[in-house]
């Protein structure tokens, strides 16, 4: 068992367990962690107590003269005063001094070896050691050894809260980041992804600052070519299921770099939504769930361990996390040529974006900046009808810079490189939920494989009205009113009228995101 000495970052505990392997931190959890167990087909089945997803409202950044021009500051990045972080570093730390054991896990993010930075995890459960192991960049032994001082260190918490007296904190949860002390604290919540996010928040801030455009996005390669694709897309566009194609290469499912040369993927790992998984539906993320796996806040049965995927008792927000070498058509190193096709996935519920149209170039910066998606009556309380749902750049929690940032760094680099860009509609046709039906997956994929080959860009346009997009009037296995929103309704009028409320949405977001773009042809 490997050991290290972190007296240097006030840890006084002597037993640190540095790196252990997925065997041994399963043994860890078993024996110290209740209610853990492994399910039949091998992963560790673990539970992040009472918080089941992030917590972005308690999310901050120390506001620093250094950085403190470069932050976009308000509802995602949250100020907070240095002094008020130290107080939670020490809270954080004083917590984990009073553990027997801890766990240690050092990796690395990004894997262009010019930008990769280091990565440091201290944490008290083995359930989140596992899960940083396969979701950071797994160091040889030889690096490992060699692994000298983090570029980023993170003191997990979560199972000691925050102080709700301490000034600036409005909740027993704080998700703290120090851009000047390259340090994340985590206090209230144990909840795993908060740990990701955290290092790819970072990310957000490094990359850019060094010309790099950070992304949250998927990525693919072409098997020949080594052409990337990138997918940008909100939870429930099918960002991760449309790059689990077998008939592509995986470069990575959910955090991207864009530098001068290529596509990197930032993590080791996948964090995958388990909730109503099947193999029919999924079959490489469903055989990704097996030993050294993380499922997350799922139930199983007790008789044999067989996990119910359709059962939500916990949380919708059930996730599964895999070394991402666990893809069977995974590219090892994750990186790629600059990408030929950039696609924004956008869930429609209002039934009236089509499902495909090809991008001008200012149409991309005004659906980047907009990055629409809607949600539907049902899956979240107090939803009723369709929602229109704005999250700049496709990941609005995790950015530091303002939006433009990363807008800019986006155009100047499809101008540079031409790629093509797409809309993708994955959401519904024929009118919102209850009137018309969700696009098929499979006619989905149909144009994945037809944007990929290059026939849809070989078709001519038809400019729709609203929102002056170049929809693609043939697909090869779609049919040709599907891919024509306003002839799949039955009453025109009524699409007409839902797209023009569609647009004011837009409008006003963009209004409020201050940026100077607007729709157009």
């Amino acid at each position: 068992m490997t050991r290290i000495d972190l007296s240097t970052a006030g840890i006084t505990v002597r037993d640190i367990c540095r790196n252990l392997p997925p065997s041994a931190l399963y043994e860890e959890a078993i024996r110290h962690e209740p209610g853990t167990t492994i399910s039949d087909r091998g992963a560790l089945i673990a539970y992040s107590g009472e918080k089941t997803g992030r917590s972005p409202r308690d999310k901050r950044v120390v506001r620093h003269p250094l950085s403190e021009h470069d932050v976009w500051w308000g509802p995602v990045n949250f100020p907070l005063d240095e002094a008020t972080f130290m107080i939670n570093r020490e809270r954080a730390i004083d917590y984990l001094n009073t553990r027997s054991r801890l766990y240690c896990v050092d990796g690395f993010a990004g894997w262009d070896p010019a930008m990769q930075i280091k990565v440091r995890v201290i944490c008290a459960r083995p359930y989140h050691a596992l899960f940083m192991w396969n979701m950071l960049i797994r160091p040889s032994a030889d690096q490992l050894a060699d692994f000298g001082t983090p570029d980023l260190v993170m003191y997990n918490a979560g199972g000691f809260p925050a102080n709700r007296f301490t000034t600036g904190m409005t909740s027993r949860t704080s998700v703290d980041l120090s851009l000047e002390h390259r340090e994340v604290v985590i206090l209230g919540t144990e909840y795993a992804g908060e740990m990701k996010k955290a290092v790819f928040t970072y990310m957000n801030y490094a990359m850019p600052k060094a010309g790099i455009l950070s992304m949250h996005c998927s990525a693919t390669a072409d098997r020949q070519t080594d052409e990337s694709a990138l997918l940008f897309g909100l939870s429930g566009t099918g960002k991760t299921t449309l790059s689990a194609d077998p008939k592509r290469l995986l470069i990575g499912d959910d955090e991207h770099c864009w530098s001068d040369d290529g596509v990197f993927n930032v993590e080791g790992g996948c964090y995958a939504k388990a909730v109503y998984l099947t193999r029919e539906a999924e079959p490489q993320i469903f055989d990704a769930l097996r030993f050294g796996a993380v499922l997350e806040n799922v139930v199983y049965d007790r008789a044999d361990h067989h996990v119910d995927f359709g059962d939500t008792t916990f949380t919708e927000n059930t996730r599964g996390a895999y070394p991402i070498e666990f893809i069977e058509n995974a590219r090892i190193p994750c990186v790629a040529s600059h990408p030929r096709h950039v696609v924004f996935l956008t869930c429609d519920a209002f039934g009236v974006l089509p499902p495909v149209s090809r991008l001008t170039l200012e149409q991309a910066e005004y659906q980047f900046l907009s990055g629409y998606t809607a949600k539907v009556a049902g899956t979240e309380m107090g939803v009723k009808g369709a929602q229109a749902t704005f999250s700049p750049c496709f990941g609005a929690p995790f950015l530091v810079w303002p939006p433009q940032r990363y807008a800019d760094l986006l155009t100047e680099k499809l101008r540079r490189h031409g790629s093509d860009v797409w809309l993708v509609n994955t959401g519904w046709v024929g009118g919102p939920p209850g009137v018309g039906e969700r696009i098929r997956l499979s006619y989905t994929r149909a144009i994945m494989d037809a944007i990929y080959s290059g026939n849809l860009a070989a078709v001519e346009p038809v400019v729709e009205p609203v929102f002056r997009l170049r929809t693609i009037p043939r697909c090869p296995g779609v049919p040709d009113a599907v891919l024509q929103p306003r002839n799949s309704w039955k009453d025109p009028l009524a699409y007409d009228e839902s797209a023009q409320r569609l647009r004011g949405l837009f409008e006003q977001n963009m209004q409020n995101l201050g940026a100077d773009c607007a729709l157009s042809g």
